[in-house]
């Protein structure tokens, strides 16, 4: 990887490239870089070897700007076996986004496996992104490898992905970025209605993680419900090569675009 989401400008201070621009407004992001950004940042803080991430909701309080942000993370809870770590995304004085993880204590526990289905077989080439009427920039920042579906299609989908840029410069991303980076778009490729005439606007993104994935490809398989009065929920599995990692959801606004 050559190219990155973010460029550092020091002092908690970050400048988003294009692979961040999200497909309907050149101006903003997409929810997938700026979780990555805080995810990394919920690492660092006062980081520990001893505990893996378990939980991570993702607030996004406005449109994020493919600009300058400030980064701040503390822990605010701290503890021996589990402790809440907070990140915050701000640009032009205001926050953008939010983050809230638990770090849960790695221990000798037996494993017992996930009974979530396995992800299908990694499909032998890409997937191109079709003709949808989107901005490029993240969209292809990602390598999409459809099992099921398509962004193009409705329904629900599963799409093994690999990042092609790294969070930050000159830094292999965790296996919690990469979880990240594609976590945010479980509504998006397993829309249910047109996407050219309405908007799926997710508010949160939260995501339980049982265990840290391995290797460069996730898979993202995801299913949206609407129900009446514009209120949708898009659920994923994220898997590895090897079975289950993780569960998304997102809380989605449903209305004419």
């Amino acid at each position: 990887m050559t190219e990155s989401f973010f460029l550092p400008l020091g002092d908690g201070r970050w400048r988003a490239t294009t692979h961040t621009t999200g497909p309907w407004d050149e101006r903003f992001q997409h929810g997938g870089p700026p979780s990555a950004l805080l995810g990394r940042a919920v690492e660092s803080v006062a980081a520990r070897a001893d505990v893996m991430v378990a939980r991570m909701t993702v607030e996004i309080l406005g449109p994020i700007p493919v600009g300058d942000l400030d980064l701040r993370a503390a822990v605010v809870r701290p503890g021996r076996s589990v402790e809440l770590v907070e990140a915050v995304l701000s640009a032009g004085g205001r926050d953008v986004a939010s983050a809230r993880a638990w770090r849960v204590l790695r221990t000798a526990s037996t494993p017992v496996p996930s009974r979530h289905a396995v992800a299908p077989s990694l499909p032998e080439s890409a997937d191109g992104l079709g003709k949808g009427g989107w901005i490029d920039g993240y969209l292809s920042a990602v390598e999409w490898r459809f099992a099921r579906g398509h962004f193009t299609q409705p329904g629900p989908a599963t799409s093994w992905t690999r990042m092609l840029v790294s969070v930050v410069p000159d830094e292999e991303p965790s296996p919690l970025q990469r979880v990240l980076t594609v976590a945010d778009s479980g509504n998006g490729i397993s829309s249910e209605l047109d996407l050219t005439k309405w908007h799926f606007i997710n508010p949160e993104l939260t995501v339980h993680l049982h265990r840290e994935a391995v290797g460069e490809w996730v898979c993202l398989d995801a299913t949206t419900t609407i129900s009446t009065g514009g209120v949708g929920l898009a659920t994923s599995v994220l898997s590895d090569v090897h079975g289950p990692v993780a569960l998304g959801a997102q809380t989605l606004l449903v209305a004419p675009r």
